[in-house]
């Protein structure tokens, strides 16, 4: 665990394992192995330092996921529409006030960025905290109030599916990681997934 990291119990974590991998020949990105773990299971063991309470949304193998002992949510909207359908379905069963999302293929990912990201929100309020890397904003690293979530369903029922432009409507705070570019290190593509490798 990081020498800063927090235990917190009013939030849950989210791990967006859901999406259809295609530029890995559509292979399950979640339960690839990288350094002889699953990469969801580097998600769930940073996680796990950090808050008591796991989701994953996941829409394919959901049993391969749920014996990792965390509920595992599908989305509620079809045809895989990205990832804000699996933080809608999160959202609206959230049982705590605060949303921790996290993607499962980025297994250098540390509890030193939830840190950040819950220590921006306290002391500057908002609805929500996005992750920037180098000026280049990461989405998919975020933490959501529970109340963001009809803002949400609207925005998905009105057919927009980009993660960042929601996210943006809610006027984050923007909490700087550039000094660990490594943290937001992903897998993408069998290269991706060589140089990951190399890097654990």
């Amino acid at each position: 665990m990081s020498a800063t990291a927090t235990v917190c119990h009013d939030l849950t974590g989210l791990i967006l394992a859901g999406g259809r991998a295609t530029r890995l020949g559509g292979r399950d990105k979640g339960l690839i192995e990288v350094g002889g773990h699953a990469l969801v299971d580097y998600a769930i063991a940073v996680l796990r330092q950090f808050t008591p309470r796991i989701l994953i949304s996941a829409n394919r193998h959901r049993a391969d996921y749920a014996r990792r002992g965390w509920p595992v949510l599908a989305d509620a909207l079809v045809d895989y529409p990205g990832p804000l359908a699996g933080i809608l379905t999160a959202l609206e069963q959230l049982e705590t006030e605060r949303l921790l999302v996290m993607p499962c293929d980025t297994p250098l990912a540390s509890p030193a960025l939830f840190d950040r990201l819950v220590a921006a929100q306290d002391s500057q309020g908002g609805i929500a905290c996005l992750a920037r890397d180098s000026g280049r904003l990461q989405p998919t690293f975020c933490l959501l109030k529970r109340e963001v979530a009809p803002s949400l369903r609207r925005f998905l029922d009105a057919g927009e599916r980009k993660t960042q432009t929601w996210l943006q409507s809610l006027t984050p705070v923007i909490v700087d990681c550039s000094d660990h570019p490594d943290w937001f290190a992903n897998v993408n593509t069998p290269e991706d997934l060589r140089r990951i490798e190399a890097m654990l």
